[in-house]
């Protein structure tokens, strides 16, 4: 073969090997890009996923405020409805100012143990917060900054104030609840220094909200007619028990949302099945334990309060849905049911005037909630510390009760404050005759029910 011939083929033979060879490399970098390719996408859509079950619990948890307002008119009188109702609707537009403009900053935004400091009207922050989009993250919080407002509307029902009302709500809306929630789930010092844990706002939504009410019932005094001459209260009957039990179920279903959503994505299906069950047999015990308990000292089993006995146990269950297991939801349930009763009852003997039992079913067993963390939780499914029926070791506990017991002192002097200044510059209560009359027509000129109110003054 000639030397032409042999640097022909080794040519040849050279240009064969490095097209194959770039060949696998281009191939090897078209597969390392669809890889890459493939986690984005993945990503992508987790997010999508995520966000799509968050705003989906948040529209649950909205769904709530038709919940608490159908139980509150229910529990009150019909010259009332009205009234009741308009502090509802408006309870979430307050919020929902307040925690843009102010309350999401102190809450979630960068700053201190106390309270944050960035992010007013949402400027300056990041495009997403928890994984999620910062707008739809938002919303959700939003939603439960409503939730805890419009708790108080029911405890201080029958002789608020309507503008008095509706500075009380974005007050609580902007300052109060946010600073609570940056103590514990905005990187505060409950959370951060001590391990403190409240999955879904027993203690930030529930027992922030009840003892707002407590304050806020004990400054206006009782309604004309509560306690007689003798001091033993009377019955100042709801108008719509049937309107009442529709708010209770709208309020379980939506429960769901607000604990389950709590989760802020839908990776952990068994979390999310956990919290779920847990917070459906809460709800049932609470109920059935109420029931049983109002039967056995009055002798009748009372829809009403078998009705804010659920709600208890939902209320109960909330701080510690994913931390514990399904037996002991039921023994949360139950203590809140009996916890319920017993506090009208205390409420009566101290004549401290709760229309609806916000004080009992909200601030009583929120704390009843915020310690069952440290009495049931887990350490296995995401506590710090391992609960007390678990290791007899009460740490998880005792911060617990810090917890529980700096959010009280807080609430009731901040909003005893703000009580107060409400009612020395525009006033809390309205007059005698205006309450005796109804509050539809004397702070908004309607009726709920088109000419039937005026045989209703009692």
């Amino acid at each position: 073969m000639s030397r032409l011939k042999r640097r022909i083929i080794l040519i040849a033979v050279a240009f064969f090997t490095m097209t194959v060879l770039s060949g696998r490399v281009f191939s090897a970098e078209i597969e390392a890009g669809s890889s890459l390719s493939n986690v984005i996408d993945t990503l992508a859509l987790k997010q999508g996923l995520d966000t799509v079950w968050v705003l989906i619990a948040a529209f649950l948890v909205f769904f709530m405020q038709a919940g608490f307002g159908m139980v509150e008119a229910g529990f009150i009188r019909a010259k009332n409805t009205c009234n009741i109702l308009t502090k509802n609707f408006l309870d979430f537009c307050m919020a929902s100012l307040g925690f843009f403009i102010v309350g999401y900053a102190l809450m979630f935004g960068d700053g201190n143990g106390l309270f944050g400091t960035k992010g007013w009207c949402l400027f300056g922050l990041d495009e997403t917060a928890s994984g999620l989009p910062l707008y739809a993250f938002w919303l959700f919080q939003a939603a439960f900054c409503g939730a805890a407002a419009t708790i108080v509307a029911g405890g201080m029902a029958e002789r608020m104030r309507f503008p008095a009302y509706l500075i009380y709500s974005f007050i609580i809306s902007a300052f109060i609840y946010p600073i609570v929630g940056h103590w514990i789930w905005g990187g505060g010092w409950l959370a951060k220094n001590f391990g403190f844990a409240d999955f879904a706002g027993s203690t930030v939504v529930h027992t922030v909200g009840g003892f707002a009410a407590l304050v806020g019932t004990i400054m206006l005094s009782p309604r004309e007619g509560k306690y007689g001459p003798d001091g033993k209260p009377k019955v100042l009957a709801g108008h719509s028990i049937p309107l009442a039990s529709l708010g209770v179920f709208i309020l379980w279903f939506g429960w769901f949302g607000f604990n389950a959503g709590s989760t802020l994505g839908v990776t952990d299906g068994f979390a999310i099945a956990r919290v779920a069950i847990n917070t459906n047999l809460a709800a049932a015990l609470g109920g059935i334990a109420a029931m049983l308990t109002v039967w056995k000292r009055f002798g009748k089993p009372d829809l009403s309060m078998a009705m804010n006995g659920a709600l208890a146990g939902l209320v109960g269950i909330t701080a510690p849905c994913a931390f514990v297991e399904p037996w002991a939801a039921i023994v949360i349930g139950i203590v809140s049911g009996y916890i319920v009763i017993r506090g009208v009852e205390l409420l009566d003997y101290l004549h401290i005037d709760d229309p609806v039992g916000a004080v009992p079913v909200h601030g009583m067993c929120g704390i009843w909630g915020t310690l069952a963390v440290g009495i049931f939780g887990r350490k296995t499914l995401g506590l710090a510390n391992e609960g007390f029926i678990y290791s007899g070791n009460p740490t998880q506990l005792g911060v617990q009760v810090l917890g529980s017991v700096a959010t009280i002192a807080f609430v009731v002097i901040g909003m005893g404050i703000v009580f107060k200044l409400i009612d020395a510059t525009i006033g809390l209560r309205v007059s005698r005759e205006e309450e005796l009359r109804g509050l539809d027509i004397g702070e908004h000129g309607m009726e709920a029910y088109g000419g039937f109110q005026i045989f209703c003054t009692s």
